[in-house]
């Protein structure tokens, strides 16, 4: 049975007739495509459902109707009941570190103007951003931004952070020249220190080495690891200077000295989502924007 065939058919058996039906129905359509539909219907079932002057339904359109009318009638609450429960639940896709250092208190914030809030959080890498978008597993994802985005997906920009080298302390040093050399054959220049960096894959790695490349210096990474807290563990223990990001009221760990990287691009992080948001992804980034302003203004 075409269940389009059968909603055509509740709206006549509620208003009694075709005529009726057009005028009444929620969307447009022809009253001789309703009727061509409704033969349809009947010639499928082997039946008559109704008579049409004077309009009556017969035996085999009241059993019809009786079966119909509950569902279609349940339609528009059971629609505000999706929508009102949509409208509560929220999934996010990140990072490990930006579900457990720095979500926590936007989400704080978000629950306190929707109390009701549900959330499902999922820690995924960066490769994984886009998939979990396309695939609906995710309303919105927070990430880089970097390179050009799927087709079909948009973004919101939420923050910029400048980059930062991290040395050791006992360096003593102020400024990134003077870790450079010139490299001994006198053809460009070196760094003084070893590098621990992400993956070249990395936006903050590509980000680094384009600036560092734009000022003649070859220093590719001589240890590569997967998180900047654990550049940072090394740095502080001598293995050499590290890439990292100056979030605003975060400080180094005990070992680690910062260096400003100016003439760097910053990192651009956002939020990634599919089409149009809902509007609970829509208020999650306007709270999240007021949380990034308020802090950054704290820390000036």
């Amino acid at each position: 049975m075409n269940v389009h065939h059968l909603e055509l058919f509740y709206f006549v058996a509620k208003y009694e007739g075709i005529t009726a039906a057009v005028r009444k129905m929620p969307y447009g359509i022809q009253q001789p495509a309703v009727s061509g539909q409704i033969l349809q219907l009947e010639e499928e079932l082997g039946v008559k459902l109704f008579n049409r002057r004077p309009f009556a339904l017969t035996p085999a359109g009241e059993m019809l109707y009786d079966f119909a009318y509950p569902f279609f009638t349940g339609l528009p609450d059971i629609e505000e009941r999706l929508k009102g429960e949509d409208g509560k639940h929220l999934r996010i896709a990140a990072s490990a570190s930006v579900l457990g250092n720095h979500l926590p208190e936007v989400l704080e914030q978000l629950k306190l103007k929707i109390p009701e809030l549900r959330l499902t959080l999922r820690d995924v890498e960066p490769a994984e951003v886009y998939s979990q978008l396309t695939n609906q597993q995710s309303d919105i994802a927070l990430t880089v931004l970097h390179g050009k985005l799927d087709e079909g997906l948009r973004s919101e920009k939420l923050m910029e952070i400048p980059l930062v080298l991290l040395v050791p302390s006992s360096c003593k040093v102020t400024k990134l020249e003077e870790l450079i050399r010139k490299k001994q054959d006198g053809v460009g220049f070196e760094a003084k220190l070893p590098l621990v960096g992400l993956p070249e894959n990395e936006a903050l790695s590509q980000i680094f080495q384009n600036g560092i490349e734009a000022m003649d210096v070859d220093w590719l990474p001589s240890m590569e690891v997967n998180a900047l807290d654990v550049i940072q563990r090394y740095v502080s223990r001598g293995f050499g200077a590290g890439v990292g990001v100056g979030i605003p009221g975060v400080s180094p760990v005990e070992g680690v000295d910062v260096i400003p990287l100016d003439g760097f691009d910053p990192l651009v992080v956002g939020a990634i989502y599919q089409g149009a948001p809902k509007p609970i992804a829509n208020e999650f980034i306007n709270v999240a924007k007021d949380y990034i302003a308020k802090r950054i203004h704290l820390s000036d």
